[in-house]
């Protein structure tokens, strides 16, 4: 009776790990991926206060020297890729402390109204205008929808965008990242367990896979600027 007991007691674990594959194989858990660089004086540049670059106002072409390369977007519409993009980024900036966001009808007027010049000075002195100490610009590289709805994909969304923050009083680049996913179930790759408690058991649109990217590259850039600079 005792032996019979303990088979069972053992039997049981099995069967619900086996139980769990079958369930979790259907969705995505595939750890994101977010490259960055930064300058090495970027804390103690001060740099408080940000417009966001709109790209259906100002062309994103990247400053010199950016690290990352952009190939071309996969999606219907491009500019709808982007304005997703830009609004996503100002949405997470937005909710954090300890800087100070320009409004986009700021930053709208000072486009209008920036002279004609090349895109580097254009992007400074639209920065000068609204009196901004950093310029944040996106840069789509690859937004693909899902085929299918969040319980089952036949092709999972995919996404990689750049975020570049530009110094306005120095004109260059003091931090760029990449996030760069297309989402995997659980059955291609065993180490995305831990995106469970984030993302629940489904499939991303390539908005929400894009949102999330770019929350966690703001909260990085966040947690950066609000160091206080080594004496």
């Amino acid at each position: 009776m005792l032996l019979l007991l303990s088979s069972t007691i053992m039997v049981k674990p099995i069967g619900i790990v086996f139980l769990c594959l079958a369930i979790f194989s259907a969705c995505s858990f595939a750890p994101a991926t977010l490259q960055s660089k930064q300058s090495s004086d970027l804390e103690g540049r001060r740099i408080r206060r940000i417009a966001i670059l709109q790209p259906a106002l100002f062309a994103p072409a990247p400053v010199a020297n950016v690290p990352f390369s952009s190939p071309p977007v996969t999606r219907t519409s491009e500019k709808d890729a982007s304005e997703a993009l830009a609004r996503f980024v100002h949405a997470s900036m937005a909710t954090l402390p300890n800087w100070q966001i320009v409004s986009e009808s700021e930053v709208r007027e000072a486009v209008v109204n920036a002279p004609p010049s090349s895109e580097d000075i254009r992007l400074k002195r639209v920065g000068e205008m609204v009196y901004a100490d950093a310029v944040m610009m996106g840069r789509v590289q690859r937004y693909r929808e899902r085929i299918g709805d969040e319980w089952g994909a036949k092709s999972p969304a995919s996404v990689a965008f750049v975020l570049d923050l530009v110094d306005v009083r120095r004109g260059d680049i003091v931090w760029t990242a990449r996030f760069d996913e297309t989402q995997k179930s659980l059955s291609e790759s065993i180490f995305s367990l831990g995106s469970i408690g984030e993302r629940g058991v489904r499939w991303l649109s390539a908005d929400q896979l894009t949102h999330e990217g770019v929350k966690k590259a703001i909260g990085q850039l966040h947690d950066i600027l609000s160091r206080r600079p080594s004496p």
